[in-house]
């Protein structure tokens, strides 16, 4: 006697089905550098010297991912002409040279800040993407402290 095979149909939807392997992930916050570090400037000749220093070592990763050259050459657009880094993971910093800062000099310098001493302070306004879990960490910090 042969066994008689159901015949499998695929019946069409009219919900469209979610894919749940291809949930869009959360994006990442903008936090501005403040949060996740602190900077010290200073000057040599025409370049202004900035160290980012990571307040946490968790931020250091997240701090050498995505404070880059580019950005940095576009956050100070205009008041420099050329920006070096250089890493410094045993310190989990970051140094930057900003070259063509100083409009010459601090004995020549016409610029109010002739010796580069706000840099520091400007490079912490810079936005950065940050990952969920280090904006919720920040979030109870940030919310006693002020907005982003």
């Amino acid at each position: 006697m042969a066994k008689k095979r159901a015949k499998k149909t695929r019946r069409k939807s009219t919900t469209p089905r979610a894919n749940l392997t291809r949930l869009p992930a959360s994006p990442p916050t903008r936090l501005q550098l403040r949060w996740l570090a602190h900077a010290r400037s200073g000057d040599k000749g025409d370049t202004a010297n900035v160290g980012l220093i990571a307040l946490e070592p968790e931020y250091y990763p997240v701090l050498k991912r995505e404070v880059t050259v580019t950005r940095v050459a576009r956050h100070f657009k205009g008041m420099v002409s050329g920006v070096e880094r250089f890493e410094l993971p045993n310190l989990n910093a970051l140094n930057f040279l900003l070259h063509g800062a100083l409009d010459g000099g601090g004995t020549i310098s016409l610029k109010t800040d002739a010796q580069g001493k706000v840099y520091s302070t400007a490079l912490l306004r810079m936005e950065i993407p940050v990952p969920p879990a280090i904006s919720r960490k920040l979030a109870p910090v940030r919310s006693r402290t002020g907005k982003p």
